[in-house]
């Protein structure tokens, strides 16, 4: 076998829980293979390159094997390559949210009391 639908490798290589997911997530234009939008029928076999855009940096992997069967997550891993760039990304990215401040430590005091509304309604006017 060379190659297979596309939804269905993407739900064996365990990038979408289910096969109805991956379509529908295809359908939105959020995966192509070889920089063009992609239907879930399309096929793919080994040296496609397949781009998911699931989270902010989007992955690309290169099609190694093809699989009818969703098996453990260490045979998925092995379906598929992703390339150095896709990787880099990804780590630049990781490190960006890890020195980003918490967006929590802006709000000090919480929500304004009744007191404090009734001085923000005075000093606005209103």
């Amino acid at each position: 076998m060379t190659k297979i639908r596309l939804d269905k490798w993407l739900w064996a290589a365990r990038f979408y829980k289910t096969r109805s997911l991956a379509a529908q997530e295809i359908g939105k234009g959020r995966v192509a293979v070889n920089d063009q939008p992609a239907k879930p029928a399309r096929e793919v076999g080994p040296g496609d390159l397949v781009t998911v855009r699931k989270d902010d940096p989007p992955v690309h992997v290169r099609v190694v094997a093809v699989s009818n069967v969703r098996g453990p997550a260490t045979v998925a891993r092995e379906l598929y390559e992703e390339t150095p760039a896709s990787i880099s990304a990804r780590e630049q990215a990781a490190e960006m949210r890890r020195l980003a401040p918490e967006p929590a430590l802006d709000i000090a005091g919480g929500r304004p009391t009744k007191r404090d509304r009734r001085l923000i309604h005075l000093i606005k006017g209103r």
